[in-house]
């Protein structure tokens, strides 16, 4: 944990300028290969290979979301987006360091003015930038195994905190192992909780480092290691981080006056507080006592994307649910667990407390008093992360309890206490990793493809709800998500904003103000319009298109948008054509083939599935088919999409011939899932969508969203033709369905 500590320190030093934020990845490569040299000359042993095996067993056990769904991704996608603000800031610290000059008005610079430019502390995403230089693969697909792999470095400073009540190495591993994962910390870490899973391992390690660095034959570099850890956590957390390092301290300096006395404990608290200062510095000329995004710090309605606020009992590391903000699915088997792991960390800490092992009660003690303060005056927001934070403690205290009754002879009392905390333990994570929300990589990895093609192609508009493309993949283009933090104004034709979270069809934005982009990227979908005719397809892939608009937006033509939320194309009012024609010389219309649209209002499915909203919309309760029917017009080619997410398999078929079948494909509201591409004859035909319900993979359980309607397309926006019509044969596009039409002005 030391060398963590150590980038984040100097880290935060070179990431102040962009004339040095560069250097940062070389010079943690010095310094590794420095620390290397030194371990081989004074001859260090390796760690114990059952501190190394609990260590494993965690990243394992935070890795298993990932690796079981076969695609590199990461967690908590639409559940909460500040994984893209991460990526963001991670970009901008190993690339330009806090320096913001020169960022063209985007959501990406409004992400990082916002955060970076009032201070946001950036110490824990500065080691996994340096990974990614490293291995020249893009922070999205690295966040998640930084996280787990910082876990695995909890239980390596839990391991060390063990030995002071636990005797056997086993024993202490299996402590490690399971106190290491508590069911809060790891809902958060399948949030993207990258700053509570740092703070806690780094808290684990502040109190060893203390206990040793008060030590009768302690030595200098113990407290050097101590200050290092301690600015690193204040790196993490900001200057407001050092709440959960006053216990740790303060105990620390009792015990060295009354241990090695009053002017040798001062002394060492001075020197300690100096070179934290110190070394703090970089983050102290950056921002503030908290970080931005922490206000309003003490509001009771603040809670987030929080359903409320959590129950108290969340502490103690037991909570079988697969989603954190809502109750146990078995209150009173959680309950039962819950008060065993109580009980059992009461043996604990009296354990250590007969032993001397004055570390472990100061680790269990001062994180519950911090959490308590920060639950007495802050918000449920700020409340849920220290309650993520401190979680650890109680599994660690019980198990540690567990350990000390099986060695005074009560192998069975002490097995049955330490098997309940486990189970416990890993019954809420089994949950957890069930109903987990894994990004789409096929998705995300368009978008990284995207990037360099359209670097400095800005400004660009990214038309459905991106955050990742929009704070992170796309950033060299400059670009605007319509829904997300802007710079410019993108109303819709109705003069209203899109609201956060939802997506925008090129033809519901006013005209003018969409022409002010240069580049679009659009989510492919049968319900997407054809951009105005400015625009030209530039690249297409399974699930995005980009199109670009040569040279300058040119005169404000009048335009007369059609279509609907399911079908781009409607037949246009002869009244409305005949008017726009008066506005120009000729009209160009875009014609297109429309979909069938197959809603699923009067469809066949389980009766214990719901409806939602006035169509209709069934919500899927488990496993179940829906079977639908439609006409076809004509002999062709269609594309079949669901309209919604999927999360365990879903397979589609038409007349009982399988189209395709998808597994974890989630969506923001209105986007579409693509199943695949049939040939179909003119007549009826059933549909049939077959739903699975909760297995072994990860992310294949938890609540579901509303499906339908399916559609079969013949087209999309880059096959819609543009004809050019001669305003006096104006009437000749009356009667007929077209994407938009335009009065193309004279000249």
């Amino acid at each position: 944990m030391i060398g963590l500590a150590a980038i984040v320190v100097v880290g935060q030093f070179l990431t102040l300028a962009d004339a040095t934020a560069e250097l940062t990845t070389p010079a943690v490569v010095a310094l590794a290969l420095a620390g290397a040299v030194a371990w081989v000359r004074r001859r260090c042993n390796l760690p114990s290979r059952w501190a190394i095996a609990g260590a494993v067993g965690v990243f394992a056990v935070y890795a298993a979301p990932i690796v079981l769904s076969g695609e590199a991704t990461f967690a908590g996608f639409i559940k909460l987006d500040d994984s893209s603000s991460w990526m963001a800031f991670t970009d901008q610290l190993l690339e330009h360091g806090r320096d913001l000059d020169g960022l063209a008005p985007s959501t990406y610079e409004a992400t990082l003015t916002l955060n970076l430019g009032e201070g946001y502390p950036g110490g824990v995403f500065l080691p996994l930038g340096v990974g990614a230089a490293l291995l020249s693969e893009d922070v999205a697909w690295l966040v998640q195994p930084y996280m787990a792999f910082t876990a695995a470095l909890l239980a390596l400073g839990l391991w060390e905190l063990a030995g002071g009540v636990v005797a056997g190495p086993r024993a202490r591993a299996i402590v490690a192992f399971v106190a290491a994962q508590p069911a809060l910390l790891y809902g958060y870490y399948l949030w993207g909780g990258i700053k509570e899973v740092a703070a806690i391992a780094l808290l684990a390690a502040a109190v060893t480092l203390a206990a040793r660095a008060v030590g009768a034959g302690s030595r200098a570099s113990a407290l050097v290691s101590l200050s290092l850890v301690c600015a690193a956590t204040l790196g993490v957390l900001g200057p407001g981080g050092a709440i959960w390092l006053v216990p740790v301290l303060v105990v620390a300096v009792i015990v060295a006056w009354r241990t090695l006395g009053p002017t040798v404990a001062m002394g060492r608290a001075a020197a300690l507080t100096a070179l934290t200062v110190l070394l703090s510095l970089p983050l102290l000329w950056a921002g503030g006592l908290v970080p931005p995004t922490s206000l309003p710090l003490t509001d009771p309605g603040a809670i987030g994307n929080l359903a409320g606020a959590l129950d108290p009992l969340q502490l103690i590391g037991i909570w079988p649910s697969g989603d954190f903000r809502f109750a146990s699915v078995a209150p009173l088997a959680s309950g039962a667990l819950i008060a065993a792991a109580l009980v059992a960390a009461a043996v604990g800490l009296v354990a250590a407390w007969r032993r001397r092992a004055w570390a472990t009660p100061c680790f269990v003690g001062g994180a519950l008093a911090t959490a308590a303060v920060i639950a007495a005056a802050g918000s449920p927001w700020v409340e849920a992360k220290a309650f993520a934070t401190a979680s650890v403690v109680v599994p660690f205290a019980a198990l540690v309890g567990a350990c000390a009754v099986w060695s005074r002879g009560r192998r069975a009392i002490g097995l049955g206490l330490g098997g309940l905390v486990a189970a416990g333990v890993v019954w809420s994570n089994a949950l957890a990793y069930r109903d987990v929300n894994l990004g789409p990589r096929d998705q995300l990895a368009e978008l990284e493809q995207i990037a360099p093609a359209i670097a400095g192609e800005g400004p660009t508009l990214i038309t459905e709800y991106s955050p990742y493309g929009a704070r992170h993949f796309l950033r060299d283009a400059d670009p605007e998500g319509v829904s997300e933090l802007r710079r410019r104004r993108i109303p819709l034709e109705n003069g209203l904003s899109v609201p956060k979270g939802q997506s925008a069809d090129t033809d519901t934005l006013a005209y003018d103000d969409l022409l002010v982009y240069r580049t679009l990227v659009l989510r492919r979908s049968p319900a997407q319009s054809r951009p105005p005719s400015r625009y030209r397809l530039a690249w297409s892939g399974e699930s995005h298109q980009v199109w670009q608009r040569s040279g300058e937006p040119g005169a404000e033509r009048e335009r007369l948008a059609l279509g609907s939320a399911l079908d781009p194309t409607a037949v246009p009012r002869c009244g409305e054509v005949l008017a726009l024609a008066q506005t120009g010389d000729r009209l160009l219309a875009a014609r297109r083939r429309p979909p069938i649209v197959v809603g699923l209002a009067d469809a066949s499915y389980p009766a214990s599935w719901r409806r939602v909203g006035a169509p209709g919309a069934p919500v899927p309760a488990g496993a179940g088919t829906v079977t639908a029917s439609t006409r076809i017009p004509a002999h062709d080619d269609y594309e079949v999409w669901l309209r919604g997410s999927v999360k365990p398999e879903a397979t589609l078929r038409i007349d009982g011939r399988e189209v395709g079948r998808v597994r974890h494909q989630l969506n923001h509201q209105g986007q579409y899932v693509r199943f695949g591409t049939v040939v179909l004859e003119p007549g009826a035909h059933e549909v049939e969508l077959a739903l699975g319900g909760a297995d072994l993979h990860p992310g294949s359980g938890g609540a579901r969203s509303p499906i339908g309607p399916i559609t079969l397309s013949r087209s999309d926006a880059e096959d819609a033709e543009i004809r050019s019509i001669p305003t006096s044969a104006a009437d000749t596009l009356c009667g007929h369905a077209w994407d938009w039409i335009e009065a193309e002005p004279a000249g």
